[in-house]
């Protein structure tokens, strides 16, 4: 189970976007800008073993929380909601590095 703990403070969130990776789910933190003009924090998770940028985006699932301490706690809720839902998913995820190439 991902913990806050583990997704670094809301002043690094402002400066960078903060990647991890739990039970072959990976995942992404970054600050964007909503359809509001609002900042929001959108978290993104994927399957290893590859990374964001070289990783399709229809393997990719995203949702978009406030960008404050609350929405951390509601995007690492949202990143273990998946983490459960998906199992399968994530345990067979490394099964992939034989796509590679």
């Amino acid at each position: 189970m991902i913990q806050r703990e583990d997704i670094l403070s809301m002043e690094y969130l402002k400066k960078t976007e903060f990647t991890g990776c739990h039970q072959g789910m990976r995942y992404r933190l970054e600050g964007v800008t909503g359809e509001d003009g609002e900042k929001k924090l959108r978290c993104t998770v994927w399957p290893e073993p590859f990374n964001f940028f070289t990783t399709s985006d229809e393997e990719k699932e995203s949702a978009e929380f406030l960008f404050a301490e609350d929405g951390v706690a509601d995007a690492v809720a949202w990143m273990n909601d998946r983490l459960f839902e998906e199992k399968d998913r994530w345990e067979h995820a490394g099964e992939k590095w034989d796509n590679y190439g």
